[in-house]
């Protein structure tokens, strides 16, 4: 096994954390800055119309990715843990039915996309003017979603097996060329929506590439195995349990926007897509970095529930709730006191700024206690533990989010969709402690290491 999947279950965990974390922290900022610029630069070369297209073709990218994240993730965890067992072979098998799984299911979602696009966007709420834009730009970003099926997958693989610094690169890559490619197909070549799309699909295929390289140079834990035509469906079976608390979330996702455009468009006009658009992104940029710090806290704490150092689990869970809560409350301070700056970024229109500073301080409100969620969240998926990683990743969007959503503007109206965040957010949290608390005594535990393991550590 190489020296950097055992030094998991060695190694100081604040040490650690900052080794996997940090890399993962700038690979998801990195990618949270792409999803700023290039709505950023859809405002400004296409305008209001091409951001609310955006929005409205989010939640079907959102669908396809959520089975490439599920795999990934699911994967992940037992790969992590089998190699914290030293189970090397398990773990290569386990790696190839990840490929085998990612491969198909990609390019089925991407097929019946493509042959049912207009009909799916729009049931999504697009209108007769948003409708050719989100096509337009749909219609190519799809061929790209293999690629970016792949290479999401397989950087929760490289995670698994202690190599942050490589799913780092990967995520920097990719989305560091599309923000090169942006404004050169966009406005250089003017080609719009088609050009961001364009840049999308070319942007996708060199990260693919890469993290593809890097298993074939042997670089790896792992190995390129082939499975045959069929993958072992016990496998299967374990990967889609684990991860799909990942794709309910990611589904759930989607759903979340499918009714919350259907609420706007309905309350507020294409406008209100528009801002809503805007904020998804500022969103994104806000909390995709401490989706960093939860990856980067679960290849240690699988690692180490497979090994048994269990005290080794309790000091991750603790500092990954510490550090996220404070990046949490650094989010809150800033969208409560410039919202106005920021949507300006993206809009020239004073509606559009002034609704949108309004519904940032509503959709943010309580955003400091999302760090807890996300940790927990990440935690229980790490652990294996499907079913209360499955109820939490339903928990905020699917149980609470959506029914106040569809709920609240009837009597609200526009106010009522955006109260709808903190009020979701809230209820989530107290069912994320429910379960901390549940489980307090062994996720708290400060239970020595076994002597073995001690011996090897001091070897």
């Amino acid at each position: 096994m190489k020296q950097q999947s055992e030094r998991l279950g060695t190694e100081k965990i604040s040490s650690l954390m900052v080794r996997f974390s940090v890399p993962a922290f700038i690979g998801m900022f990195v990618m949270a800055f792409y999803n700023i610029a290039d709505t950023f630069f859809i405002a400004r070369g296409v305008g209001t119309v091409g951001v609310a297209a955006l929005s409205i073709a989010f939640p079907l990218q959102l669908i396809i990715t959520a089975f490439a994240a599920a795999i990934g993730i699911g994967g992940a965890s037992i790969i992590s843990r089998r190699l914290g067992e030293n189970r090397l072979d398990e773990a290569n098998k386990i790696f190839g039915n990840v490929i085998w799984l990612v491969g198909f299911l990609s390019v089925l979602m991407v097929v019946a996309a493509l042959v049912f696009l207009e009909p799916i966007l729009v049931t999504f709420g697009a209108t007769e003017e948003i409708l050719p834009y989100a096509a337009e730009y749909l219609s190519i970003i799809l061929y790209g979603a293999i690629f970016q099926a792949f290479a999401m997958s397989m950087n929760n693989v490289v995670r698994s097996e202690g190599n942050a610094k490589m799913a780092m690169l990967t995520m920097i890559i990719s989305a560091g060329l599309n923000i090169v490619l942006d404004p050169i197909f966009i406005f250089t070549l003017d080609m719009g929506m088609a050009g961001a799309a364009i840049a999308t699909v070319i942007s996708q295929a060199v990260g693919a590439i890469w993290i593809y390289l890097y298993f074939r140079a042997g670089k790896s834990s792992l190995e390129f195995k082939w499975i045959g035509f069929m993958p072992d469906w016990r496998v299967v079976r374990e990967i889609t349990q684990i991860g799909s608390a990942t794709f309910v979330r990611q589904t759930a996702g989607s759903l979340m926007f499918i009714a919350v455009n259907w609420m706007l468009v309905i309350y507020g006009g294409e406008s209100a897509v528009a801002i809503f658009g805007i904020i998804n992104r500022i969103m994104m940029f806000a909390i995709l970095p401490m989706f960093g710090i939860v990856q980067g806290m679960q290849p240690i704490i699988g690692y180490n529930y497979g090994a048994k150092l269990h005290h080794r689990v309790s000091e991750t869970l603790k500092l990954g709730i510490g550090i996220s809560t404070v990046m949490a409350i650094f989010v809150w301070a800033v969208t409560m006191l410039f919202p106005g700056a920021m949507m300006s970024v993206f809009s020239t229109d004073p509606a559009v700024i002034a609704g949108g500073e309004e519904a940032m301080r509503f959709i943010f409100l309580i955003v400091p206690i999302i760090g807890f969620q996300m940790v927990t969240g990440g935690l229980y998926q790490a652990l294996g533990k499907a079913k209360i990683s499955f109820i939490l990743s339903m928990a905020r969007q699917l149980i609470f989010l959506i029914p106040l959503v569809l709920i609240l503007p009837t009597f609200l109206g526009l106010t009522g969709v955006w109260l709808a965040f903190p009020i979701a957010d809230l209820l989530a949290f107290l069912l994320s402690l429910f379960f901390v608390w549940r489980d307090r005594r062994s996720l708290f535990q400060k239970m020595p290491a076994p002597k073995l393991r001690q011996a090897e550590v001091h070897s």
